[in-house]
């Protein structure tokens, strides 16, 4: 017997019991489409939760902070982080150590984490506040993906701001969009020598006075930006270009022993950001700086512990999912069953004129493997589609909640090919059985079955 003359005898007998065919195809897709389901809500997840993460730009930064900044006890417990051995003259995370940052490989930018405390002034509004120094890069970065009033900064040397919105709120608790376009005042301390807007390391740090300059606000951010915004950033509501926090103060306000450092000594940081060009060469660059005496540590190793806990959320889905599949199994071993009993007499005659039980063997496993491939391709179709369902009313609600909204189903080619030659190997596992029974049958038993 011929592989075609299999199937078309395989494909002539689910033709002829076509209600047990289409009931057993339909408990298949339910058990795959379960099974996809949960696959694809748990591998949407994963997703969502990288390429949030991973556009924020955390996972290819790197924060540096110098030793000398961290005395004491904890400079002694953070030596893990390449602060050096007692004794070691402790490296100064300063403008010289920012060039060497950005000469290593696969580093793309090197920037200083700024915040310099201010006091912002709007009509009757004084409060004072932290402004965080954000470079021109983080343009469409984490908080900076959508704004709710006005836009980025235009340029880095412009007298500009964000707000969050909480702080415009606070400002203007009516009408926070009416910020856009205004001028507020920031008051900072500043060297007496220094010209306003620019000041420079006093030769007595005493020597200091107050300095004021206009910044107009150009756009209010939805979000406070925080550690996931702004890489290496505290939370700050004020934010303002790099360049303009670097002339504002001289002084960097996470480092106290800067205020009393010599003019000689130059400008050192309370730490840095260090950028590379892909999440892959983070630990790379990352040790080079622990080698050059500094502490560095980055969320890098945060993702592959996301990932790993991930996996096994997909294992544990998977696994749920195929109850539904194992149980459906059970109904393709049914019909192949009751196939043998409906049909033994034909058996029977097969073999009388020379069928081999090969042959038999073969005929039922075809019709498991078409009733799998049919189920896993209809299964595939149906949890697509409750997936799009679910997303849809899930993302109505998530929005309605202010939330951002996003795709929780993902249903990549590798999990609709998996799926469906998952289901096309268990109908086969569960066809084994039946197909053996019927090769085995006595045709001179089976001629004389009614």
């Amino acid at each position: 017997m011929t592989i075609g003359d299999t199937v078309h005898l395989a494909l002539r007998n689910l033709n002829q019991a076509k209600l047990r065919t289409v009931l057993t195809v339909l408990g298949v897709s339910i058990g795959i489409a379960s099974l996809a389901g949960m696959v694809s809500l748990g591998v949407g997840l994963q997703d969502q939760f990288v390429g949030r993460f991973m556009k924020s730009g955390m996972f290819d930064a790197i924060t540096v902070m110098s030793p000398q900044d961290r005395p004491g006890i904890m400079a002694g417990g953070m030596r893990g982080l390449g602060a050096g051995p007692r004794g070691v003259a402790r490296a100064r995370l300063d403008d010289d150590a920012l060039r060497k940052f950005g000469a290593l490989r696969r580093v793309k930018e090197v920037y200083p984490n700024l915040r310099v405390p201010v006091e912002l002034k709007y009509e009757q509004f004084t409060e004072p506040y932290s402004a965080t120094g954000v470079p021109m890069s983080a343009r469409n970065e984490g908080a900076f993906q959508t704004f709710a009033y006005g836009t980025f900064f235009n340029n880095e040397s412009e007298n500009a701001c964000l707000l969050s919105l909480d702080l415009a709120k606070q400002i203007n608790e009516h009408d926070p969009h009416d910020l856009v376009g205004k001028q507020v005042r920031l008051t900072w301390i500043a060297s007496s020598t220094a010209a306003a807007g620019a000041p420079s390391v006093p030769d007595n740090p005493m020597q200091l006075q107050h300095a004021e300059a206009r910044y107009t606000v150009v756009g209010i951010v939805e979000r406070q930006p925080g550690p996931g915004g702004l890489p290496g950033a505290a939370l700050s509501g004020l934010m303002i270009p790099l360049a303009r926090a670097r002339d504002i103060s001289a002084v960097d306000a996470g480092s106290l022993q800067s205020l009393f450092r010599e003019p000689a000594q130059g400008r050192s940081y309370g730490s840095v950001t260090v950028k590379v060009t892909g999440p892959q060469f983070t630990e790379d660059v990352e040790n080079q700086i622990k080698e050059m005496g500094f502490m560095a540590f980055s969320l890098n190793d945060a993702l592959t512990g996301a990932k790993r806990a991930f996996i096994i959320l997909d294992i544990v889905l998977s696994l749920i999912g195929s109850i539904a599949l194992a149980v459906s199994s059970l109904g393709i071993v049914n019909t192949m069953v009751m196939s043998i009993l409906e049909r033994t007499r034909e058996i029977g005659i097969m073999k009388a004129i020379g069928g081999s039980d090969d042959d038999i063997r073969r005929i039922f496993l075809v019709e498991a493997s078409v009733i799998g491939c049919m189920g896993g391709v209809a299964g595939v179709a149906l949890g697509w589609l409750v997936g799009r369902v679910i997303n849809f009313g899930a993302n109505v609600y998530i929005q309605s909640q202010g939330g951002p909204t996003g795709n929780l189903f993902s249903l990549p080619l590798w999990l609709v090919a998996g799926a469906i030659g998952f289901a096309f190997v268990v109908s086969l596992i569960a066809g084994s059985y039946p197909a053996s029974r019927a090769a085995r049958l006595d045709p001179i038993q089976a001629l004389r079955h009614d």
